[in-house]
């Protein structure tokens, strides 16, 4: 599951975008200040900063959190629209992003984030397939064939990939790889996986790779 160091001293937002973020899949460390921020550093995978915080603002917790791990990717959020303000914050922060915001515009950031700083390839083993996860080759070691998906399929695979073994609302997927909110009764998503399903399973009948949580949602466990 990705983790996200969120600082943000206002309680009414740093609580909507908590929820929203654990809604879409993501373990989240909200935090007011940045008094205890480097003891979360080391296990976050992407950290979301407000600027105008109590103490240290949120450029200078940034700046350290890039020194003590460069890979970081960091994110920050701020009412400050003006040019210099957002000049210092990309000096060294990944992205800068301008308060009001919508949730959905912040859930596409993070994952612009997360594949540009994806770490050096991994396989998994799922099952009969051999997923690369730097560029999400996905190969049948039955065969070694390489699986070929079309865009929505390969961003629906992505989006289980990096919420591994974790169940999933349709609610979650839709607005997820969609970016839209869901509407009961759409049968959009239930058509992407019945399709990937015919791609990925060795019998798309009784899937293996990803499971039917009765009355829930999906999941993609290794």
């Amino acid at each position: 599951m990705v983790r996200i160091l969120y600082i943000e001293d206002e309680s009414d937002i740093g609580s909507w975008v908590k929820n929203d973020l654990e809604e879409r899949g993501y373990e989240v460390y909200w935090l007011k200040s940045g008094e205890d921020a480097e003891k979360y550093v080391p296990e976050a995978d992407i950290a979301i900063l407000d600027v105008m915080l109590p103490g240290l603002d949120g450029f200078s917790i940034g700046k350290r959190m890039k020194k003590e791990k460069s890979d970081l990717p960091v994110l920050m959020l701020s009412a400050r629209t003006a040019v210099e303000d957002k000049l210092e914050g990309l000096s060294f922060a990944d992205d800068y992003l301008t308060k009001p915001f919508q949730p959905d515009e912040l859930a596409a950031r993070i994952e612009v984030l997360l594949r540009r700083f994806q770490k050096n390839d991994q396989v998994l083993e799922l099952h009969h397939l051999s997923v690369h996860t730097k560029d999400l080759r996905i190969i049948n070691r039955d065969n070694g064939s390489e699986i070929q998906l079309t865009g929505k399929q390969y961003q629906l695979f992505q989006y289980f990939i990096r919420h591994l073994n974790q169940i999933l609302t349709k609610e979650q997927l839709y607005e997820g790889v969609w970016g839209e909110q869901y509407l009961e009764g759409d049968k959009t998503l239930m058509v992407h996986i019945r399709y990937l399903r015919e791609k990925i399973e060795k019998n798309p009948s009784r899937p293996k790779v990803i499971e039917t949580i009765r009355g829930i949602g999906y999941r993609v466990k290794r």
